[in-house]
């Protein structure tokens, strides 16, 4: 499975990554980006199975990189993990198209959840 790790922060990035490989049985190929263009950039290019997605980021926020996801391709799974937890930030990403909102720090049982709804 090709999965695209969206986040500004290094460390964020990695503790995804780590948790993604705590739960796999067989390796993923991951991409990463540090901004919302750069996941716009490289959803194209790769066209990724699933993609976490930061919301703050700098040149582009995870809000507009997720609105510009879902046109480019109506059936993209995007899950937003975020430590804005907002409820209006919420309903926002839900009706732009997120399958899922989660809470930084995404937990092991929780990323299990997720990779078992997009098999």
């Amino acid at each position: 499975m090709k999965i695209l790790v969206a986040d500004d922060s290094k460390m964020a990035r990695r503790m995804i990554i780590k948790i993604l490989e705590d739960c796999q049985e067989i390796g993923h190929e991951i991409i990463q980006a540090q901004n919302g263009q750069e996941t716009i950039d490289l959803y194209k290019e790769h066209a990724p199975t699933l993609v976490f997605l930061d919301l703050t980021m700098p040149v582009m926020d995870g809000f507009t990189a997720l609105k510009l996801i879902r046109q480019h391709d109506s059936n993209a799974k995007v899950v937003v993990v975020s430590a804005d937890i907002q409820q209006g930030s919420m309903s926002q990403v839900r009706e732009d198209g997120a399958m899922d909102f989660v809470k930084k720090p995404i937990s092991e049982a929780k990323m299990q959840q997720i990779l078992e709804k997009i098999k």
